[in-house]
């Protein structure tokens, strides 16, 4: 069947135009556009990121150099030797601590080259991806070391060992200093490498050997992957939070996250080892590590970029409870509260302050107009109340706008939820952080969850969710489960119970955001990538439908008087726009039934005979998109006619619709 005529078909399928039903009465659903519940957050939905599976280094962060500057438990991870014709020579560490405690590794080449040459390879984050016609960056911290005259010649070489790219570099001397050359790719390639060679007699002191492209997001120098940002962008988040997540807590508190050691100059921020990178045996990545080129700076920097409003967590002087459970005494908790104290100040401090100046120096003098703080992870019991305490006294005796999201723990019950809720409504605390990694049926029998919440008590932040299907697919060349419809049509009628308790749950956030396809450790993720492509799953499309589509009131939504969460494998959520005068449906069918529906305008007009619709559906629950099939699952457009306040669809079975219905002034 040729394609166009199969996915006219298929459109026609999903969602087409309805007459009189004789076989299946028609379902009637209404709406009360006059009778707005609540108000939406503008930042409902938001995105979290978390340096799991390559998320930064080797992903968002577009440095095509593994390793650059030696830093690695194992120095010469990601380098080899190597050598062309009849050079010769050697390569030694050198360990600079006095000097340089942050960076204090370097390489010491040492070439005997006079005819061919000598030196490193870089094989990148499983491979370098490379694009023809693209432009890259060249740089490296050199001086000589003794007598000699080398020169540099660094080359681009595809999987099969080919030149794509070169250039060259000369006039070293005695003081370290940065040399920076660009070129042009005269191919494409996943797996590329570099070469870094030595070209006459002598020894060069080498560190921070870098590789950026030019194409970056906005064209930043040294900036981060444009295309995962894009897909960022696209979702039109309400937040950010970052940098996780468990990266916060760290495996001990000694390698727990410290934003300070994350802004600055680059070549002195200073790497640590990442603790995804052996936390999951069968899935072990012992060249994982987090160089912090992608730092507190960018993270804010990024938020400003797109919109969306910054959320960075904090480390509360809590290790992580799953590995060592390790934490700072009471007594010691002062330069963990002052941390908390000084990120306000370099987010949102005046230049004449310390922090916001070391903002401005790095480029950025405007505050970043921070609004949000997170106090600790996944984090419970009595040893998290006790530090939570200290920290919201000390942060809104000073910054008493701040807002606080703090922790339920690491599930959406059990005896530490249940613990934890109480306590926190004790301190009257901003918002409680929820996180849900369950089955499919889980989110469809909690598409109720919020229904009875207190709606004067703390704000919900349902920061981390997931659905986890097992519901394989053959195709899956990995035997293991991804993102699958059958977790993104659970999700979606989970969030229509998030939306329609907005009053409740003012944020919410799919978890983990970002997947590199040979360099995973935790699935399912909202996006997955190789060196060159990325793709939108199922997941990342749902969530797109709800973010693009959040309106700025709930309105209800009813099916005999009752609310649609799970009634004949229903699920709804309704809201008006204030600003574009519209009816914002979400209508969810879990069923692999079609069903006819009439929905009814209540309490406005219709103001054109046409509505805008959108439609997620597949005719499996195991089909997942790849980046080989990256449209496998995708939206499908279409305007339907709208008559005398009513629309008259029918829908797919296992679909998410979206409906946009133009009204008169609300």
């Amino acid at each position: 069947m040729k394609k166009p005529f199969f996915m006219a078909l298929l459109l026609a399928a999903v969602l087409t135009p309805h007459g009189p039903v004789k076989a299946q009465p028609v379902t009637k659903i209404t709406i009360q556009a006059n009778k707005p519940i609540c108000e939406v957050n503008p930042a409902m939905w938001g995105i979290f990121f978390e340096d799991i599976n390559f998320a930064a280094d080797g992903g968002l962060y577009a440095e095509l150099v593994k390793n650059r500057s030696f830093e690695f438990l194992k120095p010469m991870m990601g380098w080899k030797e190597t050598r062309q014709g009849n050079a010769s020579g050697k390569i030694l560490i050198e360990n600079r601590n006095d000097e340089n405690s942050n960076n204090p590794r370097f390489a010491r080449v040492s070439a005997n080259a006079e005819t061919g040459a000598y030196g490193l390879t870089n094989e990148g984050f499983r491979g370098m991806g490379i694009t023809k016609d693209k432009s890259y960056n060249f740089s490296v911290m050199v001086r000589t070391f003794g007598e000699g005259n080398v020169k540099i010649r660094v080359e681009l070489v595809n999987s099969n060992g080919e030149k794509i790219g070169e250039a060259s570099l000369s006039g070293f001397t005695d003081k370290w200093a940065k040399y920076t050359a660009s070129f042009k790719s005269s191919g494409t390639d996943a797996k590329a490498r570099l070469n870094i060679l030595l070209e006459g007699k002598g020894t060069l002191d080498l560190d921070m050997i870098s590789l950026f492209p030019q194409d970056t997001w906005k064209n930043r120098p040294n900036g981060l992957r444009s295309d995962l940002v894009q897909l960022l962008a696209d979702l039109k988040p309400g937040f950010i939070r970052f940098p996780g997540g468990c990266i916060v807590e760290g495996h001990e508190l000694a390698t727990r996250y410290q934003w300070k050691k994350t802004v600055g100059n680059i070549e002195d921020r200073k790497l640590i080892i990442n603790r995804w990178n052996t936390e999951f045996p069968a899935h072990s990545t012992p060249d994982y590590f987090q160089s912090y080129g992608l730092g507190f700076f960018e993270y804010f920097q990024l938020s400003e970029d797109i919109g969306a409003e910054p959320l960075p967590i904090i480390n509360c002087g809590m290790a992580c409870q799953y590995n060592t459970g390790e934490v700072a005494q009471l007594s010691e908790l002062d330069p963990y509260v002052q941390d908390a104290l000084d990120l306000i100040e370099f987010a949102n401090g005046t230049t004449s302050t310390k922090w916001g100046k070391l903002r401005a120096e790095m480029g950025h003098p405007a505050p970043f107009n921070l609004k949000m703080l997170g106090v600790g992870n996944e984090q419970w019991d009595e040893q998290y109340i006790e530090r939570l305490k200290i920290f919201q006294k000390a942060i809104k005796d000073k910054y008493p706008d701040i807002k606080l999201i703090t922790s339920a723990g690491p599930s959406p019950d059990g005896k530490q939820f249940n613990y934890l809720w109480p306590e926190l409504k004790k301190l009257n605390t901003d918002f409680v952080d929820e996180h849900y990694y369950k089955s499919p049926d889980w989110f469809l029998k909690n598409a109720q969850r919020y229904d009875n919440y207190d709606r004067k008590g703390p704000k919900v932040f349902a920061g981390e969710y997931a659905s986890h299907s097992t519901k394989a697919n053959k195709n899956d060349k990995n035997g293991e489960v991804m993102n699958n419809w059958d977790a993104a049509l659970s999700e979606a009628a989970f969030m229509t119970g998030l939306e329609r308790n907005a009053e409740v749950v003012n944020m919410a956030s799919y978890a983990p955001l970002f997947a590199h396809e040979e360099a995973w450790q935790w699935r399912p993720n909202l996006i997955w990538f190789d060196n060159l492509r990325s793709i939108a799953t199922p997941n990342y499309y749902v969530q797109k439908l709800f973010a693009n589509n959040k309106g700025t009131n709930v309105v209800p939504v009813l099916l005999n008087n009752e609310i649609l969460a799970g009634k004949d494998s229903l699920y709804a959520s309704a809201n008006i726009d204030k600003k574009t005068n519209e009816v914002i449906v979400k209508l969810i069918n879990v069923s692999a039934k079609p069903q006819p529906f009439e929905i009814i305008i209540e309490g406005a007009s219709v103001a054109k005979k046409s509505v805008y619709c959108q439609t997620l559906s597949s005719d499996k629950l195991t089909n997942f998109n790849t980046l080989d099939n990256p449209k496998t699952i995708v939206p499908i457009e279409k305007n339907l006619p709208f008559k005398s306040n009513r629309l008259s669809v029918k829908v797919e079975g296992s679909s998410i619709n979206l409906f946009r219905i133009p009204c008169k002034k609300l």
